[in-house]
């Protein structure tokens, strides 16, 4: 029987090793192989395999809350506020077998505050290849829907993309950056998938998650801030509360925020908004300290000031607060 076991065994190993060579030649080929394999052991599935060396979307995957909890404290630094409210959402979100809608998230703040990271972050935590994953889709406005004379195209191009990937992946991620930039027509397009439906032409949108990123509301986001830090009183003291209602409605009057006067808010189809507080010295300094982590350097704690240093501060006053946030970390740590 052991020796029956290891024959078994070596033939599996020879197989999904056929099959990951044949794999990127012919899917039929792919088949046999695994077919084979699964007929050979008894108990592995033509998806146990075939997944093992193709990317799968595999809607019964959980979400490893406490995996996203450490990467968010870890790595992001300075936004308290986001970290809380996107583990909370992503959280409850994920555990809710039958949501009602999709969840649509809004992260806004000026840009190096950590909202492009953070998409990341997620999109890493819900499929394994992140950003480089067949179901995560990036979006950049000027970019992806450059002219607005070709609005029509870009709508129905669009409408098509979000249709077919949902059909193939119910908990497919689109990522919208440079909200603030995106025409209203293109905001039209996307709303029918977010709203309460059951299916929108034989297609249930409600597993999907939309996230956009927008610097809108960056300027009421430091108001705030500036003001706690008036009064005497720490970041870590402002609430959602604090902020949530101020930044959807001057998000909703701003004629250039990309959601002015759009029916995502009107009908309260966006579940949370998410600010991302301007970054203080120490936040940039934290920042320099991970990137050369991340290069495996020692981090030597001359060169981290030295950058934090060059960083330009505001108010002149006060000079609190970055202007670039850390989005100039890495090309600035490259001259030390």
């Amino acid at each position: 029987m052991l020796q029956a076991g290891w024959l078994r065994g070596d033939a599996v190993l020879a197989l999904l090793l056929a099959t990951r060579v044949v794999a990127a030649f012919e899917p039929i080929t792919v088949g046999i192989a695994i077919g084979a394999a699964s007929a050979i052991t008894g108990y592995l599935t033509y998806n146990d395999i075939y997944c093992r060396f193709a990317e799968c979307c595999r809607e019964e995957r959980p979400l490893n809350a406490s995996a996203l909890k450490l990467d968010l404290e870890e790595k992001l630094f300075g936004q308290h506020l986001a970290t809380e409210v996107i583990l909370k959402a992503l959280t409850g979100f994920k555990n809710n077998k039958n949501p009602k809608k999709p969840l649509t998230l809004s992260l806004h703040g000026w840009a190096g505050t950590g909202k492009n990271f953070v998409s990341q972050i997620v999109a890493e935590n819900l499929h394994p290849k992140g950003l480089k994953s067949n179901f995560v889709h990036l979006f950049v406005s000027t970019l992806h829907f450059p002219h607005e004379q070709k609005i029509k195209l870009f709508t129905d191009q669009l409408q098509k993309w979000i249709r077919g990937n949902v059909s193939a992946c119910a908990n497919s991620v689109f990522i919208f950056d440079e909200m603030d930039k995106l025409h209203p027509g293109i905001i039209d397009a996307i709303k029918p998938f977010l709203d309460y439906y059951e299916q929108v032409d034989g297609v249930s949108y409600r597993k999907a998650i939309f996230i956009f990123l927008s610097n809108a509301g960056g300027d009421l986001i430091t108001k705030t801030a500036l003001d706690f830090w008036r009064a005497g009183r720490k970041r870590e003291d402002i609430h959602l509360k604090d902020l949530e209602p101020v930044l959807s409605v001057g998000v909703f009057n701003n004629k250039h925020s990309g959601l002015w006067h759009s029916g995502l808010i009107d009908k309260n189809l966006i579940d949370y908004f998410i600010p991302f507080l301007p970054l203080e010295y120490r936040h940039v300094k934290m920042c320099v300290r991970a990137e050369m982590r991340a290069r495996g350097s020692a981090v030597d704690e001359d060169i981290v000031s030295s950058v934090a240093d060059e960083m330009t501060l505001f108010p002149k006053d006060e000079k609190i607060y970055s202007d670039k946030g850390c989005k100039t970390v890495q090309s600035r740590l490259d001259f030390h």
